[in-house]
């Protein structure tokens, strides 16, 4: 279909607040820390699906987070669920993956439009 779905989840602080990045992967026991480009960050991110399925959502499953990051956390979670089953693999599955994704993180910036990537798999 030419999309490709890739989960990520990470935890960003400033470079000199990096040693509770160090805990964050600890307590999980997966991810890596690594520098971010754009600006003076570091990150600590899980971006295998086994991991993210097994480790990370279960976590935050049993304690929410208190503030609005918890709706894309929910949101997150039901798009790695449905990944899970292979749905991405299909395009009425990557259209609803998609539509689930374009209403996470309103304030973020986006390198595609949701709308056109439903286009073009729906067609």
């Amino acid at each position: 279909m030419g999309w490709e779905v890739r989960p990520s989840a990470s935890v960003s602080q400033n470079e000199d607040r990096s040693q509770v990045l160090h805990m964050v992967e600890s307590y999980f026991g997966c991810g890596a820390i690594r520098s971010d480009p754009s600006d003076t960050t570091v990150k600590w991110e899980v971006r295998s699906l086994p991991l993210l399925l097994e480790r990370v959502i279960p976590h935050f499953e049993r304690w929410p987070m208190l503030s609005a990051k918890q709706r894309d956390f929910e949101s997150f979670a039901a798009i790695c669920g449905r990944m899970e089953y292979g749905s991405h693999l299909t395009s009425a599955g990557l259209a609803e993956i998609v539509e689930i994704a374009a209403g996470m993180n309103p304030s973020g910036k986006r390198r595609f439009d949701p709308l056109a990537i439903i286009g073009e798999l729906t067609r």
